[in-house]
């Protein structure tokens, strides 16, 4: 937050809620703030990586919250090696940040002979991925993103100010007013003057269909299709694709169920809550072990066994990752008395890996790839299990297929990829664990290499695992 003449940075590791209460809030004073709050995927989950982040430049200070994923972190490790005074990007050694949102920062203050803005026209076209941002000095404050809009952006406006966020439902919240989306490839500056436009690349619009799938939240709305609406279309659609005798549907709470009432609505199968969700712990698809993953399906969902006791059910989810929520949450179906369990799939297998924000598993660990439908739905204990079209799923977002990415389903990536050894979340670990003083992006490490043999030992600091099909 900055009050004209310095910006103060206060951040922690946890739920908003562990880190901020009325009292560290009533101690932020100022005029123009930015917030952040996402799970990481490039860096690993320490306190160096959360943000905002922060660097000193001649003119002041910048501070900078990036959502999504960039995919040439390598690249630009090597541009801020070069900058004056950042010999150490190395970071051998050295204990600070090693995420892709580090060295976007340094890049945007390491040009003293320009001011932010213009270092940003000059430097958001050199960077590749996903990047919703939102940054700031002492009197401006600035939004991008990039040209292809993969993870949304916003703009509001209240009664004495703007209001960037990176969904609609935030601007409902703060009481502001949407104005219109921020244009993949935009850069927006806004200070006492008022608001300024100005675009550093041309719009390739490939926005991701899974924020309409899971991602977002349910109350926002993207590319004007609000997101609700979408789920409930998939549940329509997905229950005239694979209909099936049953007494009643359910949802997996709470991404599913605007799929299930789409589903019970199409099908006249009679919609209920056959489980019910404890509100306190968190997404399982994104825990780092999986003796937790599978401990926190049952902290996370508890059946109502007078409801399906004896039912014949069809339970929606919006996806399945890995298997292990669906495995735990059949077992208990049955255990509570339920006759059949039908799962219901509001999205196509995911049978490829994310690069863009969204912290998926290996391809040999999604568990789509090397079964088929009957086989997963076998492995699951589940009397059947049917997904809903790629086509199907597209057209309840009601957009052009063409502007969304749909690589976690298809494997048809919306920007070529770098080598699979220049891409991973611990891209930037493996390098100070190298420590041989040699920014990564320097060509491609050889067979061998230190850099290769890192990789090896991180499991997963190369994305080679991560494209290898099974």
């Amino acid at each position: 937050m900055s009050n004209g003449s310095q910006i103060l940075v206060y951040k922690d590791m946890g739920l908003v809620s562990q880190v901020f209460d009325e009292a560290s809030l009533g101690s932020l004073h100022g005029h123009i703030a930015v917030g952040h709050a996402r799970y990481s995927t490039t860096g690993s989950s320490v306190w160096e990586n959360a943000q905002p982040t922060f660097r000193a430049t001649v003119h002041g200070s910048l501070a900078l919250g990036h959502n999504g994923n960039l995919v040439n972190t390598a690249e630009l490790a090597a541009m801020v090696a070069e900058l004056p005074g950042e010999e150490h990007v190395s970071r051998s050694g050295r204990t600070a940040a090693t995420n892709d949102t580090d060295l976007v920062t340094a890049l945007l203050a390491g040009h003293p002979e320009l001011s932010i803005e213009e270092t940003a026209r000059e430097i958001l076209p050199k960077v590749k991925g996903a990047f919703s941002l939102v940054f700031m000095d002492e009197h401006t404050l600035y939004a991008a993103r990039d040209p292809q809009g993969i993870r949304p952006l916003v703009l509001g406006r209240l009664e004495r100010g703007w209001v960037v966020a990176s969904e609609t439902a935030a601007l409902d919240i703060c009481g502001a007013s949407f104005i219109r989306e921020v244009e993949p490839g935009e850069l927006i500056a806004i200070d006492e003057n008022g608001m300024r436009t100005s675009r550093f690349a041309e719009a390739k619009p490939k926005g991701c269909v899974f924020e309409y799938v899971y991602l977002a939240r349910p109350d926002t709305s993207i590319a004007g299709r609000n997101v609700h609406l979408s789920r409930v279309e998939m549940g329509r659609k997905l229950a005239k694709e694979a209909p099936a005798e049953a007494d009643l549907v359910i949802a997996t709470p709470e991404s599913g169920t605007p799929a299930a009432i789409g589903y019970a609505e199409a099908s006249g199968i009679p919609y209920g809550s056959g489980l019910v969700k404890n509100a306190y712990v968190g997404r399982t698809f994104i825990e780092p072990s999986q003796t937790i993953r599978q401990l926190g399906i049952r902290l996370k969902l508890n059946p109502l066994k007078e409801v399906i006791a004896g039912k014949r059910l069809v339970v929606v989810d919006d996806s399945i990752v890995r298997g292990n929520t669906q495995r735990a949450l059949v077992k208990m179906l049955r255990e509570a008395g339920a006759a059949e369990v039908h799962i219901r799939i509001s999205s196509p297998p995911v049978k490829w890996p994310c690069f863009f924000g969204i912290d998926f598993a290996t391809r040999a660990e999604l568990i789509a790839n090397g079964m088929t439908i009957e086989e997963i739905g076998r492995t699951l204990g589940a009397d059947s299990l049917a997904y809903i079209s790629l086509e199907g799923m597209i057209e309840a977002t009601a957009q052009p297929k063409d502007n969304l990415c749909r690589a976690c389903f298809d494997g048809v990536y919306p920007m070529e990829l770098p080598d699979p050894a220049l891409l991973g979340k611990l891209l930037l670990e493996a390098e100070i664990a190298g420590g041989k003083g040699q920014p990564v992006g320097r060509g491609k490490p050889q067979a061998g290499s230190d850099l290769d043999g890192v990789q090896s030992l991180l499991g997963g600091a190369g994305a080679a695992d991560a494209l290898r099909r099974p």
